[in-house]
């Protein structure tokens, strides 16, 4: 590993710690979450205004999709969803 290679790892770590919190702000803060959870691949919440969702923050943090039905959006964010579920459930 080079000095660059550790710069990388630390800042993707870094990020990760703070993906959580920036992804609750995108969906309109804690006091728009009525209910998340994870489930498999995505974070399932259930919304008081879904209208509020920034989508090309979620996007810009890396997640795979958003989907809106009603008051309840799919994030699409892989495999550590249910991680992501907790700390933000935690942010709460």
């Amino acid at each position: 590993m080079n000095a660059v290679d550790g710069v990388d790892n630390e800042r993707e770590a870094v990020m990760a710690d703070e993906r959580p919190q920036q992804i609750l702000a995108a969906l309109g803060g804690a006091g728009n979450v009525v209910e998340i959870e994870g489930c498999i691949t995505r974070l399932r919440c259930e919304l008081e205004d879904a209208s509020v969702v920034d989508e090309n923050a979620l996007r810009k943090l890396g997640v795979h999709g958003v989907t809106k039905v009603g008051d309840v959006v799919q994030v699409v964010v892989g495999p550590e969803a249910d991680a992501i579920a907790e700390d933000i459930q935690d942010l709460m």
